[in-house]
């Protein structure tokens, strides 16, 4: 597993941007996720608050990436974005499908589960712990100028363009051999 704990984070490869806070009721910073989100457990998106962003911001993104899957290229649970500046807060559950708790304009695209949603952390078993990097992009245009069919890399793509600002809060999971 240490060589999946040095696996840059998908940002490290953007131009530097001013930082910003997010905090959450659900998630602390280095800590192990709570069951509520875990595929298996509640699968629900946590709770996210963000200040301090910097002026210009006209929208947000957020996702949430595991750069410790043992895929090549890490993996997508979450892919949010259009929230409007105004909004500085997602209630926990808000990444459902069913956008409850979004505002409206608010896009998801499909995550590597597949779904238009939060999917919660699911490691393989004994694959060691992994990282759930939430990261909330304060962006420079109201529209990021991508739809709902795009995938996650083409949102990151237009990410590097157009993130002003950047906070992020990272959790972690390890899900134990079995027996």
């Amino acid at each position: 597993m240490a060589e999946q704990r040095r696996r840059p984070l998908p940002h490290d490869f953007h131009p530097p941007v001013a930082s910003f806070t997010v905090v959450s009721d659900d998630v602390r910073d280095g800590e192990p996720l709570g069951q509520e989100q875990v595929y298996s457990g509640g699968n629900s998106s946590p709770h996210l608050r963000w200040s301090g962003f910097p002026e210009g911001t006209r929208s947000f993104a957020v996702t949430c990436y595991d750069p410790d899957a043992p895929t090549g290229s890490g993996f997508w649970h979450w892919v949010l974005f259009d929230i409007p500046v105004s909004v500085t807060e997602l209630p926990a559950g808000a990444g459902t499908g069913a956008m409850d708790g979004l505002p409206a304009g608010a896009v998801h695209v499909r995550n590597d589960y597949g779904t238009k949603d939060f999917g919660g952390a699911a490691p393989p078993p004994g694959d060691g712990p992994h990282r759930y990097v939430f990261t909330v992009y304060a962006v420079d245009q109201e529209r990021l100028g991508v739809d709902e069919g795009a995938t996650p890399a083409v949102v990151g793509f237009n990410l590097r363009f157009h993130a002003i600002g950047r906070a992020q809060l990272i959790g972690e999971y390890e899900n134990p051999a079995a027996g």
